[in-house]
């Protein structure tokens, strides 16, 4: 089905473990706030509809979404969290500056997942333009804070399952 007539936040087809025995972390970029802002409560939303305790998100906000990288390494060093749910929003503008910042968000988030061995959520939209945007951030294309916080439960069950 075609992007434009889907809902990408329906998790009808799929089994949501709970989040309770968990801890996240929530870095989200205040850039693009209008956009971030909904990300962030679709997100928290999110974990709390799955059992994850008030307590056990922390949440921390910075610049712009390269600053996701450093935000997200610096929760898991000092804190003692499952996995960590990065939200951005960079939107396409008149020159190569959007190509550099995705590229360099996408592997950052990468990395320091890599470093920590703990999952680390890719949450960032990189659209065309705001409405873009508006739609996966709880317009018609649903939240993707929503989808990052179901991809962290899912991928903090599977880290804890394959443990030794």
């Amino acid at each position: 089905m075609a992007t434009h007539l889907k809902n990408l936040s329906d998790f009808s087809h799929t089994i949501v473990p709970s989040g309770k025995p968990f801890r996240f972390g929530i870095v989200v970029a205040s850039w693009n706030v209008a956009v971030t802002g909904k990300l962030y409560q679709g997100a928290y939303d999110s974990l709390l509809k799955h059992e994850v305790e008030e307590d056990n998100i922390i949440s921390v906000d910075v610049a712009g979404s390269y600053e996701l990288i450093s935000g997200a390494d610096l929760l898991l060093s000092n804190k003692n969290i499952d996995a960590v749910i990065c939200l951005g929003c960079v939107i396409q503008g008149e020159t190569r500056h959007f190509d550099f910042i995705c590229d360099a968000v996408a592997n950052g988030i990468a990395q320091v997942s890599i470093k920590h061995t703990k999952p680390v959520i890719f949450g960032v939209l990189t659209t065309d333009n705001q409405e873009q945007a508006l739609d996966r951030a709880g317009g018609k294309h649903g939240n993707k804070g929503d989808e990052a916080a179901i991809t962290a439960i899912k991928m903090a069950h599977l880290h804890l399952s394959l443990k030794d």
